[in-house]
């Protein structure tokens, strides 16, 4: 139902939501005072100052107008393409991440996924990552698929560790939410929008605290990372130098009362660093596995028998020709690939993301491809 002005109640928590600053902590104390997101933009900046004693520039006239100009803009926008809003007093809100005081007071999301389910994981790590951490992603998120059945693995769609994950949680039937630095209007990095397909597809979640609207800053990368850690019960770091945003998000978790694991990696190996200090001060523990990692979360898992694939998966006419040329040369680049096919790049990725999906093919470092 939209007011006299033509503002929705959507419209007045989308531009509530996106003053500067704002997070469930400080729109709780807000909303105690002056009653309603509503109530907030009709009252003069005078009176509003007067209220809250407060000095921000978003109790000013002209900055909450604007404000509300561009949330309309984005109530258009989410409506138009399917986007899902939970604001924080929504009950399809995320129960973990309103356990975070700075969590956003409103998050956009395109998928399906449930964020409630008994066992979300998020797997963060290097950009750099090596043949081995893309090895340890898929090996522990395979042997966790196998012994919880509602398993959640969450991670940034980002180079590295990150898409390792989300690539190890597609190939295993694993829901994977992706946690974006910027608007839904955009994936970034753009390489890797056939794998966000894949896991809005495939029963996992593209979420973000940004509206389309808002600029792409440096800020948005290591802010993302408090939801990585707030909507997981723990956070894994497979790889990760001395510093990093893996770190970042290690150390969140940890404000946020989750566990945190790293993954041991050899002595003076400039990507190991990070997890065996993480180790070393006892801000992780140590695993080796999925038993490692149940054993410290206390999960009981089920045993389940591996999913028996058909002996001839029905395939379309271009996956059979990337299979019969991956087949014919053993292990093959991307850029051969494209050639030797005669496809462009960007097409391609889509149809090897689904057949990787399908555990026909195995992606390997440095964009190579070799049957399963």
């Amino acid at each position: 139902m939209s007011s006299d002005n033509g503002y929705t109640p959507l419209t007045y928590r989308i531009a509530f939501a996106s003053l500067q600053g704002m997070g469930i902590d400080l729109a709780r104390k807000l909303l105690d005072v002056v009653g309603s997101e509503e109530q907030f933009f009709a009252m003069s900046e005078k009176d509003l100052r007067a209220l809250t004693r407060g000095r921000s520039k978003i109790y000013g006239d002209v900055y909450r107008r604007e404000c509300l100009l561009r949330a309309v803009q984005e109530e258009v926008f989410v409506r138009e393409h399917g986007i899902a809003v939970s604001y924080f007093t929504d009950s399809s809100y995320p129960h973990r991440l309103l356990e975070a005081p700075d969590a956003p007071a409103m998050i956009y999301s395109l998928g399906k996924c449930n964020l409630e389910s008994a066992h979300v994981i998020s797997v963060v790590g290097t950009r750099h990552a090596t043949q081995y951490g893309i090895r340890c992603c898929d090996t522990l998120i395979g042997e966790l698929a196998q012994r919880l059945p509602d398993l959640v693995v969450v991670s940034g769609l980002a180079y590295g560790i990150d898409i390792a994950a989300h690539r190890a949680a597609l190939k295993h039937g694993v829901p994977t939410v992706a946690v974006l630095p910027r608007g839904l209007n955009r994936i970034y990095p753009a390489s890797h929008r056939p794998d966000a397909i894949a896991i809005a597809k495939h029963g996992g979640m593209l979420l973000t605290d940004y509206t389309s609207q808002d600029a792409v800053q440096k800020s948005n990368f290591l802010a993302r990372n408090r939801i990585v850690a707030a909507l997981s019960d723990c956070t894994v770091v497979v790889e990760s130098a001395g510093s990093g945003g893996a770190l970042v998000t290690a150390s969140l978790a940890m404000s946020y009362n989750r566990d945190v694991m790293a993954v041991p990696g050899r002595c003076g190996d400039e990507y190991s660093a990070g997890c065996n200090k993480l180790i070393a001060t006892n801000k992780a523990a140590l695993i080796t596995g999925a038993e490692d990692l149940m054993a410290a979360m206390r999960w009981e898992g089920i045993s389940t028998a591996p999913q028996q694939l058909g002996f001839f998966p029905e395939l379309t006419r271009e996956e059979q020709a990337v299979v019969d040329a991956i087949r014919d040369h053993g292990e093959i680049h991307l850029n051969t690939l494209a050639d030797v096919l005669h496809v462009p790049v960007y097409k391609l990725m889509s149809t090897l993301v689904e057949l990787d999906c399908k555990k026909i093919i195995t992606t390997l470092p440095g964009c190579r491809y070799s049957m399963t």
